[in-house]
């Protein structure tokens, strides 16, 4: 997603988000892995901190470790729609990892109902 991308979003609420997108973000806050799991394409990709992870076994050893490595509550305060099938979610989250506090973009891209692609950066 360029820059321009970014700046040209339609603004959606919570409940227009695609339903794989609000049920993974549920289960993410919740640490549920067995619930966010099936929201993933099998050949889906996470980009978190700079790293990849590819395929239902590394994106659930990431969910894992990110759900145990720090204490911090989450909190979504803007969502886009940038068409049919990418979406950006920003939270707010706070909690006892380096810095306490920051923003975060979810960027999400569905293909066949599935999350494909999500890039979480600031």
């Amino acid at each position: 997603m360029t820059t321009g991308d970014r700046e040209h979003g339609q603004p959606i609420t919570a409940d227009e988000l695609p339903e794989p997108i609000q049920t993974y973000l549920t289960a993410h806050q919740a640490r549920d892995l067995d619930a966010a799991m099936p929201c993933y394409a099998p050949e889906a990709a996470v980009t978190d901190e700079g790293r990849t992870y590819t395929g239902h076994d590394e994106i659930r050893a990431w969910l894992a470790k990110s759900a145990s490595e720090y204490t911090y509550t989450v909190k979504l305060t803007s969502a886009a729609a940038f068409g049919a099938d990418r979406y950006d979610a920003v939270h707010h989250l706070e909690g006892d990892f380096p810095g306490g506090v920051v923003d975060l973009h979810f960027r999400f891209t569905l293909r066949d109902g599935l999350i494909s692609e999500l890039v979480i950066e600031p």
